[in-house]
């Protein structure tokens, strides 16, 4: 399996956990000028539309994978995220920004979900 087939597989794992912890699911792998939103969820307990960044890591070489999303990739996200709201009116909209790393060890998938990283 490459790299872009694990990542894959980690986005459509969170997608199954987001949905058993009552969260929307409105969109998967916006793209914009500059980068992708892995996922755009609505958190329906705390009426926040949320654009989570999904790291998925089988080992910790590289450190944790949250550890990833450093200032660059929170600018170029700040960005997709304003350009989404625009283009859908949504300019008004609660948001927040998470981190959900998955940790795959022994052929499972571990889930740590770290909100409001901003």
């Amino acid at each position: 399996m490459n790299k872009f087939e694990f990542g894959r597989i980690g986005e459509d794992i969170t997608c199954k956990y987001l949905i058993n912890n009552n969260y929307k699911i409105i969109e998967k792998n916006f793209y914009y000028n500059g980068g992708e939103i892995d996922i755009i969820a609505f958190d329906e307990e705390k009426n926040e539309l949320v654009f989570i960044e999904v790291k998925t890591r089988a080992n910790k070489n590289y450190g944790l994978p949250s550890e990833s999303v450093d200032t660059n990739k929170l600018k170029h996200i700040t960005k997709g995220i304003k350009y989404y709201l625009h283009i859908n009116k949504l300019e008004d909209a609660f948001i927040r920004i998470d981190i959900i790393e998955l940790f795959y060890k022994k052929n499972k998938f571990y889930i740590n979900h770290i909100k409001q990283i901003i």
